[in-house]
């Protein structure tokens, strides 16, 4: 009996890495989208969050049958609980590459021209904490997820410097204000996407170790 539960958990992580494949493939596309101003890998981003959203569920039910079923004490409780909320944050990871796939569409309207802001290198290191955070996960890992939480005060201060920047060239030259704009609003969904890679993060030293680490709790 416990071998077939221990299998069910086998199953259920191993959806959740595709889950993860998903998400991830949706934000390296719409940055590239970003990056080449190409329109068409828009379409791609947003024929995928359907799929995305569908998967979602189908996990979310999965761990659902398994706690109504199995009653798990323990680590496995917290490794159900964890997969849940990991799950979640991807699929909204899924989200914010729809967002910023939106408004490369929206800059498609307009001349590409070069904005004080490097919004590839921000993309590389917020899917950088993504990929670490479910290395982390894969591997049940406590001491990489604390290594993905330390990462987010770069993200947050590289979004902080994009903001400054674009205020500034929104005042000095008032013409590119729809291409500045939309590049702000990409940044902040990069620094979203960091913060849903230190939720996953949090998630996997809460299943490892039992300790919940949100908020900059420390008490298991």
């Amino acid at each position: 009996m416990r071998v077939k539960f221990h299998q069910s958990l086998d199953d259920l992580k191993e959806k959740l890495l595709v889950m993860a494949g998903m998400a991830e493939q949706a934000i390296q596309r719409s940055i590239e989208a970003y990056r080449t101003r190409d329109l068409s890998i828009c379409e791609l981003v947003f024929r995928a969050e359907p799929s995305i959203n569908r998967l979602e569920r189908e996990i979310d039910q999965m761990a659902l049958d398994l706690l109504a079923m199995e009653q798990p004490m323990a680590i496995d409780l917290r490794f159900i609980l964890s997969v849940i909320r990991i799950n979640a944050d991807l699929e909204r990871v899924g989200d914010q590459a729809v967002n910023i796939a939106v408004r490369v569409r929206e800059m498609g309207a307009f001349a590409n021209i070069d904005l004080p802001v490097d919004i590839p290198k921000l993309a590389s290191l917020s899917s950088a904490m993504v990929r670490k955070s479910l290395q982390a996960f894969i591997e049940g890992d406590a001491e990489l997820a604390e290594s993905v939480l330390r990462l987010d005060d770069q993200v947050d201060e590289m979004n902080d410097a994009a903001f400054y920047a674009l205020s500034s060239l929104i005042k000095e030259k008032p013409e590119l204000t729809p291409q500045s704009l939309n590049a702000l609003i990409i940044s902040r969904n990069l620094e979203r996407v960091g913060d849903h890679a230190t939720n996953i993060a949090e998630d996997v030293i809460f299943w490892v170790r039992g300790a919940d680490v949100r908020h900059n709790s420390t008490a298991p």
